[in-house]
């Protein structure tokens, strides 16, 4: 805004936030949304000419701040950021709202937004509907039992926390490290760690060799869903595309893992939750680094490539009411109390359903068919 006095520069979501808040708060400021990095020091320079002060709004450590302190030496303007913005958690529209007014100078009542008269229920996220990684938790589960550790990694599969098999998560390829170190802490549970096809290929392959070199008894779990589903469905060196979708080498997970000194190397469809399962328990019981690597393309892709399965249903008739398929966690998957007393309720499955057929086997009253075409 020419002829502004005060300068504001934010990045990401933030800059969201800093657009709200100025409109709320009704303020001429020169506004500059940073997208890049590094950041556009011409740009910076042309709002930092004409303004004295000028503030930097960005979640967590001050990177885009410091870029700014440092061409601002020659330039008579103070600098803002962290001394007004917080350097910890996520920001919204209030914390940066009282922010601005704070470095505006202005007084500041807090937004209040209206409460629902009815509570919203709790939903934590979940994996998708037919995601083969709810499939390869619940075998794993079965195998492991509730007392072993499971320390995770960082991907789609990191929801595993849901279903009581994601005990840790630092940061992309720490699953094998932190399994390694458990196992030489002293842990006498079973440990069972869980790795994405493509996290494995950044950061997981040093991490697997060093188990091997150092004798960890821990089984890691490879969850190769084809792709990189997590940030967008990114090719990996596994799947055998290039970014262009260029046929190119495909890594072989069995490969690598072999090659880095494992034995025990096995991969299962965890669509086949019995066969899954047994695999887990070999895993379970071979001494020494185990891989099990778990195969099945992410539905999302499969979908896009046209690839539909016969939805599945709940027979009322033979549904007992257990529950299992509710446990189990499919959004597809819902559950009707019954409004007979001493009758139990019935499960449900709705338009979610993607196919998978992974809840039919669940089922222990074989109570879920497939819909006929």
């Amino acid at each position: 805004m020419k002829g502004a006095e005060l300068g504001i520069i934010a990045s990401g979501v933030a800059s969201v936030y800093a657009r709200e808040a100025i409109e709320r708060l009704g303020i001429k400021a020169s506004f500059l949304k940073i997208s890049t990095y590094p950041v556009p020091l011409t740009l910076i320079e042309q709002l930092l000419d004409p303004v004295g002060q000028v503030l930097v709004i960005e979640e967590l450590e001050p990177v885009v701040e410091e870029a700014v302190r440092s061409i601002s030496g020659t330039r008579n303007v103070e600098v803002h950021g962290k001394d007004m913005v917080p350097r910890n958690g996520e920001l919204n529209v209030s914390i940066v709202e009282a922010a601005i007014s704070k470095f505006a100078g202005i007084d500041h009542t807090p937004h209040v937004p209206e409460r629902l008269s009815v509570e919203l229920p709790n939903r934590p996220p979940v994996m998708c509907p037919g995601c083969p990684h709810r499939a390869t938790y619940y075998a794993m589960k079965k195998a492991f039992g509730k007392s072993a550790v499971f320390p995770g990694d960082i991907g789609c599969y990191t929801l595993g926390v849901q279903m009581g098999t994601m005990d840790t998560c630092l940061c992309m390829g720490a699953s094998i490290t932190t399994a390694s170190g458990i196992y030489h802490a002293g842990e006498t549970e079973p440990i069972c760690c869980s790795i994405g096809d493509s996290t494995f290929l950044h950061t997981g392959i040093p991490g697997l060799l060093n188990a091997v070199y150092n004798g960890a008894d821990i089984t890691v779990t490879i969850l190769d869903n084809r792709t990189t589903a997590m940030t967008g469905h990114q090719p990996n060196p596994g799947t055998g595309l290039n970014v262009l979708g260029d046929a190119t080498f495909m890594a072989s997970l069995e490969d690598i893992s072999k090659s880095c000194g494992v034995e025990f190397v096995e991969a299962t469809d965890p669509f086949d939750v019995k066969e899954t399962i047994h695999v887990f328990k070999q895993a379970r019981e071979h001494k020494g680094t185990a891989v099990v690597i778990s195969r099945q393309e992410c539905l999302i892709m499969a979908r896009r490539r046209g690839i539909r399965h016969t939805q599945f249903a709940v027979d009322p008739d033979e549904c007992q009411g257990c529950k299992a398929c509710i446990r189990f966690g499919c959004p597809a998957s819902s559950f009707v109390e019954s409004t007979e007393e001493g009758e139990k309720g019935k499960a449900l499955i709705g338009e979610l359903c993607v196919g998978c057929g992974v809840c039919a086997q669940v089922c222990p009253f074989d109570a879920i068919k497939e819909v006929s075409k």
